[in-house]
C-alpha cells in the first residue's frame, strides 16, 4: 500500500521519489483474455506546492494475454503513465480540471485506488500478438500467421449481391 504524507512533502523543496512493487493478483483475477501477469513496478515522484500535491510517474506490468485474432498467447510489458493531483482545500480545485484534481481530507494520500484504476484502464481491450496478426481462417480455423490455407475468402454479403451483377456488365 503506497501512502504519501502531504505534510512531509510540503516540508521538502524537491520532489520525493517513491519506488514500490505491488501484487495485482486480486485486481486482475478473472480478467478475460489475461493468462498471467507479473508484479507491478511503480516509480513515481511526488511534490507539494501551493496547497497542491502532484504525483506522477510510470508503472510497468508484464502480462501474458490471449490474442483476440489468432488465440495464441503473447507476452507484453505495459508501460503505464501515472499522473494525479490532490488538494486538501476545495477552493484550490481548478474549475476546468476538477476531474483531474482530487479533494482529500486526510494528511496522507492512499494511492491504491488510483493505481488500481490506472492499471485497469491500461489493459488492452482487444489484445493482439502483433498489429499485423492475420488471425484464424473463418472457414477451416487454420492460424493464418503460421500457414496459409486454400479456403475461398471472397464471400459476398448477400445484401450487396445486386451490386456485383451491376459491375459484370
Amino acid at each position: 500500500m503506497m501512502l504519501i504524507s502531504i505534510r512531509d512533502l510540503a516540508s521538502k523543496a524537491k520532489p520525493v521519489h517513491y519506488s514500490e512493487k505491488h501484487d495485482v493478483t486480486e485486481l486482475l483475477q478473472g480478467r478475460e483474455g489475461l493468462v498471467g501477469h507479473g508484479t507491478l513496478s511503480m516509480e513515481v515522484d511526488a511534490q507539494s506546492a501551493y496547497g497542491m500535491t502532484e504525483v506522477k510517474g510510470q508503472f510497468t506490468l508484464p502480462v501474458e494475454l490471449i490474442c483476440s485474432r489468432c488465440l495464441n498467447t503473447t507476452e507484453q510489458t505495459l508501460f503505464i503513465p501515472f499522473h494525479e493531483v490532490f488538494t486538501q482545500k476545495s477552493e484550490l480545485m481548478p474549475l476546468d480540471e476538477s476531474d483531474n484534481t482530487h479533494l482529500v481530507s486526510e494528511d496522507k494520500i492512499e494511492l491504491n485506488p488510483y493505481v488500481e484504476e490506472t492499471v485497469s484502464l491500461a489493459l488492452p481491450y482487444i489484445p493482439l500478438c502483433s498489429t499485423t496478426c492475420k488471425g484464424l481462417c473463418p472457414e477451416c480455423g487454420q492460424n493464418r500467421n503460421e500457414t496459409s490455407c486454400d479456403c475461398k475468402q471472397d464471400k459476398l454479403d448477400p445484401r450487396l449481391a445486386g451490386l456485383a451483377d451491376f459491375f459484370k456488365e
